[in-house]
């Protein structure tokens, strides 16, 4: 048993620290395809779009541990909404950059990503992907959020160790293409309610009220975090 724990340990942390072989063009291509399939159509990103709102309340609670509020749990809903509850002082540095995590956090996750596959880095990618689904899967406190959570966290595990390493660069690829274009729809359709003067709680207000900088200039952070993390994160992708 020993000897047995001696081998596999080592060889699991070379898998984890090791380099893979880039996938061919072709595969990077297609997979930019697929993102593009599942976010570009109104019908398929309402389905999809419950992935990108796991990104987005992920950041803002990941964010709030790191500023040291207290995060009290997380919500995803079937509509594709959510929210994350945290305690702590309703003002300062700390709130603002939770506050700042939601709409962002898709787009700098599949920046990451990007660099992790530019770097050869895709079971890498996968298992931090996992382990950060397994720990926000601790703080979700209602059904459909567990549920999709689980799920989302299923499909990684079973991409990570069953599957052959063609098929788990193609998920890697399809998965980082889809939040760096999943990232950039949001802010747009936060953009068209407040046009309609709906979501008048939205991040955006409520960054508002913490730095009295209107509201739109955070939206227009949003959409340049959004937008250049696809243009970065793309050409990361394409020359890897």
């Amino acid at each position: 048993m020993d000897s047995l724990a001696a081998t596999a340990l080592p060889d699991l942390w070379d898998r984890l620290t090791g380099t893979q072989p880039d996938p061919g063009l072709w595969v990077v291509l297609a997979t930019l395809g697929a993102a593009l399939a599942v976010v570009v159509p109104h019908p398929v990103w309402r389905i999809s779009r419950n992935a990108v709102t796991i990104a987005h309340e992920g950041g803002h609670g990941l964010i709030a541990l790191l500023t040291g509020r207290q995060l009290a749990g997380i919500r995803l809903h079937s509509d594709t909404s959510g929210l994350t509850v945290s305690r702590g002082k309703p003002y300062g540095l700390g709130m603002i950059l939770t506050a700042a995590a939601g709409y962002t956090a898709p787009s700098l996750l599949g920046l990451g990503g990007a660099a992790l596959l530019a770097a050869g880095r895709i079971t890498l990618l996968l298992w931090a992907a996992t382990a950060l689904l397994a720990a926000m899967l601790v703080m979700i406190r209602n059904a459909y959020g567990v549920l999709t959570v689980v799920l989302a966290g299923g499909a990684f595990l079973l991409v990570s160790w069953l599957a052959g390493p063609q098929v788990q660069a193609a998920f890697a690829y399809a998965v980082v293409w889809f939040l760096l274009f999943g990232g950039v729809r949001p802010p747009f359709e936060l953009q068209a309610k407040r046009s309609r003067g709906g979501a008048g709680d939205s991040d955006a207000d409520q960054l508002s009220r913490l730095t009295h900088v209107p509201a739109g200039l955070w939206l227009f952070l949003f959409h340049a975090v959004s937008l250049c993390s696809l243009i970065g994160g793309g050409r990361w992708l394409l020359e890897g």
